[in-house]
């Protein structure tokens, strides 16, 4: 499973540890992602989603079942079976 989050699309960067004598040695930017379980009110279901912590945010503003539709829409999400019921 790749470290992408499901929400926002977020996936890990690559970039350069620079050190003082200006040395530059590549690295990753890893994604802050979480393991989360969330009750879909809609369909009366618990789902599992690799979420990062800027998705947290968005699921707790807008709401889980917008975040699912604009996720699904953008092809980030791969819980396109509940959404589809």
């Amino acid at each position: 499973m790749s470290k992408i989050c499901q929400i926002t699309g977020k996936k890990a960067q690559n970039g350069n540890n620079v050190s003082h004598s200006r040395r530059h040695t590549k690295r990753r930017f890893e994604v802050n992602l979480f393991n989360k379980k969330f009750y879909y009110v809609e369909e009366d279901c618990w789902i599992s989603l690799r979420v990062s912590a800027a998705g947290l945010r968005i699921i707790n503003k807008i709401g889980l079942d917008a975040a699912l539709k604009n996720a699904a829409a953008k092809g980030y999400c791969t819980e396109v079976r509940i959404l589809n019921r």
